[in-house]
């Protein structure tokens, strides 16, 4: 068997620094990839990476995306995963494969609806009770990261 590719996670129109940095960080320690689709609601500056603690940057691999397009058009043919609270399976129910994509929406929105409603066998959510709005994206990123991890055998992770 080949070198294990890793997981990818990508957020779409990320807002808030501080959510970023903390996938950031959870990226680099799960040696994920970390996708930034624009606009970003926050400059990737470096005294804006500091003060928002994104210290874990020069460990993280990062890859800016112009818009949810180029983004697709550059990954066709790739597998992907629609984290939404609009979903209707949840994330345990899905197989994950090593190199596959999980997209998150922005903090305020989340994902674009088509993508969710468009695509049911993959998109997915973690159950909660919605009334009170929803978990901290980069909690939800860990959740689900860990999930495909742990599928996975935590790949390359000791």
């Amino acid at each position: 068997m080949g070198e294990n590719v890793g997981l990818n996670i990508v957020l779409v129109e990320p807002e808030i620094p501080q959510n970023t940095g903390n996938i950031a960080r959870t990226c680099a320690i799960t040696n994920s990839k970390l996708h930034l689709v624009k606009p970003l609601g926050f400059d990737l500056d470096e005294k804006q990476a500091r003060r928002a603690g994104l210290d874990y940057w020069p460990y993280a691999s990062v890859e800016t995306h112009e818009n949810l397009n180029a983004f697709f058009e550059k990954y066709r043919g790739c597998r992907f995963f629609y984290a939404s609270t609009k979903a209707k399976k949840y994330y345990t129910e899905v197989e994950y494969k090593d190199g596959d994509y999980i997209l998150f929406g922005k903090e305020t929105a989340g994902l674009p609806e088509d993508l969710i409603f468009g695509n049911p066998d993959t998109a997915i959510k973690i159950p909660m009770d919605t009334e009170r709005r929803s978990l901290n994206l980069s909690n939800a990123v860990a959740i689900i990261a860990y999930e495909a991890l742990r599928q996975l055998d935590f790949l390359d992770l000791t």
